[in-house]
C-alpha cells in the first residue's frame, strides 16, 4: 500500500499537479503550432525518461523514488542504481521530470511558468543534497564512486 501511497502522490504533484498551477498562473495565450511541437516533444521526452527511470528503480532497486526531505513516503530502494538510466544521470528521474516541465513551459510561454520552474529546480536540488548524503551513509564509497562518474542530471563528458 505504502509504494501505491508513494506512486499515486509522485504522478499527481508533478505530473500533473505542478503543471496545472503553471497553467493556472499563466497569462492564458493561445500557443502556436511550433510550440505545440516543441513543447509536446520536450514533455513526451522527459515523461518517458522519468517513467524508464520509476519502472527501472521498481524492477531493480525493489523500491520506490518517493522521499520527501528525508522522510520515507514508500520502501526506499534496497541497492545502489548505478545501470539503467542510472549510468547517465544520478537523478534521470528529476532529469526527465524537468524536461517535461521544460516542454509545459514552451507550450504556455510565460514568465510565471518560468517563475515556478525556478521555484521546483531550487527545491529539488534541496532534496538532491539531502538525498545524496542519505546515499553516502547507506552505500559509503560504492556512492562516492558512482558520484564521481556519472552527472548529478546530465552525462558527464
Amino acid at each position: 500500500m505504502r509504494q501505491f501511497i508513494g506512486y499515486f502522490l509522485g504522478f499527481t504533484i508533478f505530473i500533473i499537479g505542478l503543471p496545472t498551477l503553471m497553467w493556472l498562473c499563466s497569462d492564458l495565450i493561445v500557443p502556436t503550432f511550433w510550440q505545440w511541437v516543441v513543447g509536446g516533444m520536450l514533455a513526451v521526452a522527459g515523461l518517458a525518461l522519468a517513467i524508464w527511470s520509476v519502472v527501472y528503480m521498481k524492477i531493480h532497486g525493489k523500491g520506490n523514488p518517493f522521499d520527501a526531505m528525508g522522510h520515507e513516503i514508500a520502501p526506499r530502494t534496497q541497492h545502489l542504481m548505478t545501470n539503467g538510466p542510472y549510468r547517465y544521470s544520478r537523478n534521470p528521474m528529476l532529469s526527465g521530470t524537468l524536461v517535461y516541465y521544460l516542454g509545459i513551459i514552451t507550450i504556455l510561454f510565460s514568465w510565471q511558468a518560468v517563475l515556478i520552474f525556478v521555484v521546483i529546480v531550487f527545491i529539488m536540488m534541496v532534496q538532491v543534497h539531502n538525498e545524496e548524503q542519505r546515499l553516502e551513509r547507506d552505500f559509503g564509497d560504492e556512492y562516492r564512486n558512482y558520484k564521481y562518474k556519472v552527472g548529478k542530471f546530465f552525462p558527464k563528458l
